[in-house]
C-alpha cells in the first residue's frame, strides 16, 4: 500500500505532473491512501488559491476516492520515536506524515524525497520522475 504525501496529491489534482497522474492511476487498485494530516493540508491549501471553490471541489472529490487514515495512537507513537531520534522540524507536517506511513507499514509517495531521507526505516518513492 501507498501513503500519498500532500505534494503528490496536489501534483495529481492540479495536473502538474503527467508522470504523477499516470502513477496514481496505475496504482489506484493496488491501494492508495492519505493521512488525515494530508487531508487537512489539502483542504487548507484550496482556500488560498485563485479558484478556491473549484480547487475545493477537486480536493473533496480526490479525498472521497482515496482511503483517509486517521492519525491514531500508533502514528503518534511512531512520531515520538522519530522526533526523539532525529528531531522536529517547525512549520512542517512531513515528520507526522512520515510517522503515519511507518505506523501503517506503507510506502510514502512524495516528490520531495529529500525531506524524508533522515527518517529511519521509511520507504519512499518519487512518482514525478
Amino acid at each position: 500500500m501507498y501513503l500519498l504525501d500532500t505534494n503528490i496529491c496536489i501534483d495529481y489534482v492540479d495536473g502538474r505532473s503527467e508522470t504523477a497522474r499516470r502513477r496514481v492511476e496505475a496504482n489506484f487498485r493496488k491501494g492508495l491512501a492519505i493521512s488525515s494530516i494530508t487531508a487537512a493540508e489539502l483542504l487548507v491549501g484550496a482556500r488560498e488559491s485563485d479558484d478556491p471553490a473549484g480547487d475545493a471541489k477537486r480536493i473533496e472529490r480526490f479525498i472521497g476516492v482515496v482511503r483517509c487514515h486517521d492519525f491514531d495512537d500508533a502514528a503518534a507513537r511512531s512520531y515520538a520515536q522519530i522526533a526523539k531520534a532525529i528531531g522536529v522540524r517547525r512549520k512542517s507536517f512531513d515528520r507526522l506524515i512520515a510517522a503515519h506511513a511507518l505506523a501503517l507499514g506503507y510506502i510514502l509517495v512524495t516528490s520531495n524525497g529529500a525531506h524524508f531521507t533522515d527518517v529511519p526505516g521509511l520507504m519512499v518513492e518519487n512518482w514525478t520522475v
